[in-house]
């Protein structure tokens, strides 16, 4: 199962997502290719998810509405190398022509699968919990517009 939080990089957040953290096996911190500030608050962001989370959390960043190619302002190679240096996968995303969106998910899904092993690891109770990755169902694309 997959429980996803979007905290959409809000400050009202910041005190409520660090519980949040503590019971991820992954983690997915989204930018704004557009907005400068939005790459800006990754590191700090990561710095939280460091703070918090368990350690050897899977990680991954990704840049969202690459669609803007007019609009954009943090370059493809600028954000892979930030996450190069913190040892991270990279993917730039757009949400509103659905390009590599299941794409960042598969990634997180097989970086968490690559973790566990085998795929069952024993969880805080003893009993053993299995991953799963598969096919998973289309989502029918909304024609007004995406997440962002």
């Amino acid at each position: 199962m997959v429980v996803g939080w979007d905290t959409a990089g809000q400050e009202r957040f910041r005190t409520i997502t660090s519980s949040y953290y503590r019971g991820a096996h992954g983690i997915i911190v989204v930018y704004d290719v557009t907005d400068n500030d939005t790459f800006s608050n990754v590191k700090q962001w990561l710095q939280e998810i460091d703070r918090y989370a368990c350690e050897g959390v899977n990680k991954l960043l990704v840049g969202n509405k690459s669609d803007l190619t007019n609009k954009k302002v943090v370059e493809y190679a600028t954000a892979k190398e930030f996450a190069d240096q913190l040892q991270i996968p990279f993917l730039e995303t757009s949400a509103k022509s659905a390009t590599n969106v299941e794409q960042a998910f598969l990634t997180m899904a097989k970086q968490i699968k690559d973790r566990m092993g085998n795929s069952t690891v024993n969880n805080q109770t003893g009993a053993k919990s299995t991953l799963k990755v598969g096919q998973g169902q289309n989502v029918s694309q909304q024609s007004n517009g995406g997440c962002c």
